[in-house]
C-alpha cells in the first residue's frame, strides 16, 4: 500500500511538471527511488530488494533505446525505472504496454490537432496520386513538422494508472 501511495504522489508531481515545463525532475525521482529500495528491503527483505532492482533495470531498459535515438527524454526513462523499482517487473511490463498505447494515441492527437494536419494529409494524397501516375512529388515534410513533441510522462503515468486499474479488475 505504501508503494502505491508513493507512486501516485510521484506520478502526480511528474505529470504536472512534464506538462508545464516538459521536465521530470531528478529531485523528485531520486529520493523516491532511494525510498523504494529502502522500503523494499525493510518490508520484504533481500528478495524484495532484488525484485525492486529487477523492476528498476527492466523499466530503465525498456526506454533506453528510444532515449538514445532521441525520441525520449532522460526523465521519462528514469520515471519508468522508478515505477519498476516501486512495483516490480510485472507491473512495469504492464505499464509499458499501456504506456505505448497511450503514447500512440497522444501522438495521433498531436498530429491531428497541430496546425498543419490537414495540409499534410493533402500533401500525402497528392504524393500518392503522383506516385500512381509516375510523377515525382516531394512528400513535403518540414523539419518543424518532424519536431512536434509532447510530454511523454503523461503516457507513462497513464500506463501506470491503467496497470493499477487492470490489477484491480483481475483481483
Amino acid at each position: 500500500m505504501i508503494f502505491d501511495i508513493v507512486l501516485l504522489i510521484v506520478l502526480i508531481i511528474c505529470v504536472i511538471t512534464d506538462i508545464r515545463k516538459r521536465l521530470i525532475y531528478n529531485k523528485v525521482i531520486f529520493p523516491a527511488l532511494i525510498l523504494s529500495f529502502i522500503l523494499h528491503l525493510i518490508v520484504n527483505g533481500w528478495s524484495g530488494l532484488g525484485t525492486s532492482l529487477l523492476g528498476f533495470l527492466l523499466g530503465f531498459g525498456i526506454l533506453l533505446i528510444p532515449y538514445f535515438m532521441g525520441g525520449m527524454g532522460a526523465g521519462d526513462v528514469k520515471l519508468l525505472a522508478l515505477i519498476g523499482a516501486l512495483k516490480g517487473p510485472v507491473f512495469v511490463l504492464n505499464t509499458s504496454i499501456y504506456m505505448a498505447l497511450l503514447g500512440g494515441l497522444l501522438a495521433l492527437g498531436v498530429i491531428i490537432f497541430s496546425g498543419g494536419a490537414f495540409k499534410r494529409l493533402k500533401y500525402y494524397f497528392h504524393w500518392l496520386y503522383g506516385k500512381k501516375n509516375g510523377l515525382k512529388v516531394p512528400l513535403a515534410l518540414t523539419k518543424d513538422s518532424m519536431k512536434a513533441t509532447y510530454p511523454y510522462g503523461v503516457a507513462i503515468a497513464g500506463g501506470a494508472i491503467l496497470s493499477f486499474v487492470g490489477k484491480a479488475w483481475i483481483s
